[in-house]
């Protein structure tokens, strides 16, 4: 399988905070509580972008923290919610959960959109709680935290340029030199058995899939030398980088090279030679390259890009780079011939969901009683400690959800320490 894998942190804002206010205006009779809610937390979005090919841009950003909703304020008025953080990944891109490994999203289409982490909701001001029992209530919310997590997004590359050639032109050479793929090098034929792919970016920032096509020798069509899983490849490439040894270290006549490929690409019957092609003219380091270049264009009849460059030295290498990325944004993709086959398939997942606890009572060393539990740490973090009123209400919220009763049935007594995140508790009965 060839994978581009990273794994990231996405968390949504943070919702605003609700407001504690009251209206005292000379005009303004009865005037009672005014404090305004907080705004929605933004959710960390993934879109996909067609333009994109690579995982590459994930490689220097990892973090994805979305802004948090405007707070509260008086006279009524909420806050403002925040706007939604676009990311943007290449088609094909599958989001999982670092932890669970369940599949978030699965990102095909381009412009498709998936909530990968949600904002958290906005608290409620002082409006919210009056009664007739309680006319001026001073009590508000802080505002919902929003949902973090790691991530793995994976990404199933194909080939956007395939390097063709002879054995022993400087294909694996040159691919390792412009990407960080590391393939085997050696001095034999056949050398590469399995397709090396790497992950090209240029200076501009574009980047793309390049890979060694193995096996492009004659009688490869007939199945020689290459496995069939990787036709795949071959037919979704777009630019053919023609790799000649133009220092003709094996003997053999560069432009009869040159022939003999195109040769056995148009064999293949998978209308390669369709493809846009850029003649690249290796080893120019070496003695009567230069020479052999020369007569090489003169026997050229074809209206090719040729660059000359020498992998090892790294000489020419950015020109064509640079023109390689070109030619792919110019040329459309061609339509893969197994991919009608597959598309007609739609799956339906229904799953169980358990209801998972509330809360969760551990003991420490130190005998203290240790709360945990995602609902309560939720209500923990809305609700704002520096109101008597906010205090009690979450005292309240707590005999509700039974953590008084399961305490007791842990055996806690007056005066024992309870500890919540980083808070400590005085147990009272």
């Amino acid at each position: 399988m060839f994978v581009d894998q990273v794994k990231i942190y996405v968390k949504g804002g943070d919702g605003g905070n609700g407001m504690v206010a009251f209206r005292r205006e000379k005009y303004v009779p009865k005037g009672g509580p005014a404090g305004g809610d907080g705004g929605k937390g933004a959710d960390v979005v993934f879109e996909v972008d067609e333009g994109l090919r690579t995982l590459m841009d994930f490689r220097y950003q990892r973090h994805f923290k979305a802004p948090r909703g405007e707070h509260g304020m008086s006279k009524g008025q909420h806050g403002r919610g925040a706007k939604d953080m676009i990311v943007k990944v290449p088609p094909g891109t599958v989001v999982m959960d670092a932890e669970t490994k369940e599949v978030i999203a699965d990102l095909v289409e381009h412009g498709q959109r998936a909530v990968i982490a949600k904002g958290g909701r906005g608290g409620r001001g002082n409006i919210r709680f009056a009664t007739p029992a309680n006319p001026a209530p001073e009590i508000a919310e802080n505002g919902e935290p929003g949902q973090e997590r790691d991530v793995i997004l994976e990404l199933k590359l194909l080939a956007d340029v395939g390097l063709v050639g002879f054995p022993s032109v400087g294909k694996s050479t040159l691919l390792s030199v412009v990407s960080s793929a590391r393939p085997k090098i050696a001095e034999y034929h056949f050398t590469t058995i399995v397709p090396n792919l790497g992950v090209v970016e240029t200076e501009d920032g574009r980047s793309f899939v390049m890979a060694d096509l193995p096996g492009l020798i004659e009688g490869a069509h007939a199945g020689v030398g290459l496995g069939h899983q990787f036709l795949r490849h071959i037919e979704r490439t777009r630019v053919i980088v023609h790799v000649i040894d133009m220092a003709a270290m094996e003997g053999r006549d560069p432009y009869e090279d040159y022939l003999t490929i195109n040769r056995e690409l148009k064999e293949y019957n998978l209308r390669l030679t369709e493809r846009p092609q850029i003649i690249v003219a290796n080893k120019m380091d070496m003695p009567e390259a230069e020479e052999n270049l020369k007569k090489f264009k003169e026997k050229l009849q074809d209206d090719c890009m040729i660059f000359p460059i020498s992998a090892i030295s790294r000489k020419g290498l950015r020109e064509l780079l640079f023109a390689i990325a070109d030619k792919i944004e110019e040329t459309p993709e061609f339509p893969l011939q197994h991919e009608e086959e597959e598309s007609g398939v739609h799956r339906v997942v229904y799953k169980h969901e358990t209801e998972t606890e509330p809360f969760t009572i551990t003991r420490d060393p130190d005998g203290s009683f240790v709360l945990s539990g995602e609902k309560l740490e939720k209500l923990f973090k809305m609700t704002d400690f520096s109101r008597d009123e906010s205090v009690r209400r979450f005292a309240r919220q707590l005999r509700g959800l039974g953590v008084d009763d399961a305490l007791r049935q842990r055996g806690a007594k007056d005066g024992d320490i309870v500890k919540l995140l980083d808070f400590e508790f005085e147990f009272v009965e």
